[in-house]
């Protein structure tokens, strides 16, 4: 079992800035990769970031240049940092990790979420 604990979201102005953390705990042999998708009310849930553990990253058209997303592979955590919000910005923000875990005697692939943290821009 692999559990992804979030922190970071609130209310924030337009043109601030808020900084959204990610650690994966459990039985991980390794991280592929590990981002963040939004869901806002009445829309789909839509990729924001990912980092590979190469460190190749990929980001939303909609946040490239506002955005950054990083991560410590020692502590299993992401990090999304997010500049110059928009009221767009407004979603439930959730934690996404592909791993590789432990399953008994068995390794295998696993897609995990997390439990999604409030990101709310207005004035």
């Amino acid at each position: 079992q692999v559990q992804l604990v979030e922190s970071g979201g609130g209310l924030v102005q337009p043109g601030g800035s808020l900084r959204l953390s990610c650690v994966a705990s459990g039985s991980i042999f390794s991280i592929n990769v590990m981002g963040w998708y939004r869901q806002a009310p009445g829309k789909q849930r839509e990729l924001v970031a990912s980092v590979g553990n190469g460190g190749s990253t990929e980001f939303s058209d909609s946040v490239k240049g506002r955005f950054t997303i990083s991560r410590d592979n020692a502590k299993n955590t992401v990090y999304l940092q997010m500049n110059s919000l928009k009221p767009e910005d407004t979603a439930v923000y959730y934690c996404y990790v592909e791993a590789d875990v432990r399953d008994g005697i068995f390794r295998r692939r696993s897609d995990v979420w997390g439990q999604g943290t409030q990101v709310t821009v207005s004035s």
